[in-house]
């Protein structure tokens, strides 16, 4: 990857056909579900719609925010690298998701990069069109507020998950989170991306987490490849001890 090709969903010559937003792709998203038309349609204003390959930088640790992402398609991993150069995936989005909202409601750098895993469908919003927006719009200011929150709940979470939880109870809890509810105890499923992203994501080593489907397999998770069986649902939420909130928003 030759990252000093930084790009951005409006700016960049990458991104294929840029197009306008339409609302019914804003209604996709879970954040603005309630945000009315009016608002919208001012949001759409100031968006665009692209497509940009895989293995992309949308956007850079440090660097001001210029957007707020929203995927609608594909996957993105948010990486945080130190000064010594070392790395870690803090999370991976799934279309719904959005990312860079801390820095562009405060205008400050930030915190994370953002690298496409897969190609990937997105909206880009002006960050400067969406600050004015929601000093007059209250609805878009109370979707926005509640995203934060939900954003700071998801890290806490995460804290936690590495504080108190085991590597294999940490892999169970995100395998119980792909899952449905169901009335059933078994179910089929595949993981949304490779094993290597997914041990970072959890903050852990490749190895430690063949380690933990392992330790995983008494309790009846069988794996072939990307496509996982699980076959003691209860034994493995008892295990794991899911929060209650456990769901696929933040897994």
């Amino acid at each position: 990857m030759d990252n000093s090709d930084v790009m951005t969903p409006i700016a960049s010559e990458a991104a294929s056909e840029a197009q306008p937003v339409a609302l019914s792709q804003f209604r996709k998203v879970p954040v603005f579900r309630d945000v009315d038309d009016d608002t919208l349609a001012g949001l759409a204003a100031i968006s665009t719609l692209v497509t940009m390959p895989a293995d992309t930088i949308l956007c850079r640790q440090g660097i001001p925010a210029e957007q707020l992402l929203v995927l609608l398609e594909g996957q993105v991993a948010l990486e945080n690298t130190t000064p010594s150069g070392a790395s870690a995936v803090v999370d991976v989005v799934s279309p719904g998701g959005h990312f860079m909202l801390s820095a562009v409601l405060s205008g400050l750098p930030g915190l994370m990069s953002a690298r496409t895993v897969t190609a990937a469908k997105l909206i880009g919003i002006e960050a400067e069109g969406l600050r004015i927006l929601l000093h007059r719009e209250a609805s878009l200011a109370a979707a926005l507020l509640r995203a934060e929150a939900m954003e700071f709940g998801a890290m806490v979470r995460q804290v936690c998950d590495l504080k108190l939880r085991t590597t294999a109870q940490r892999l169970g809890c995100y395998l119980l989170a792909l899952t449905e509810e169901t009335a059933v105890n078994s179910v089929s499923l595949r993981l949304p991306f490779d094993k290597r992203l997914l041990a970072a994501r959890l903050g852990c080593r490749q190895e430690n987490l063949s380690r933990a489907f392992a330790a995983l397999r008494r309790l009846g998770v069988e794996t072939h490849g990307a496509r996982v069986i699980l076959h003691d649902i209860v034994s493995l939420r008892d295990y794991s001890l899911p929060d209650d909130s456990t769901d696929l928003e933040s897994a």
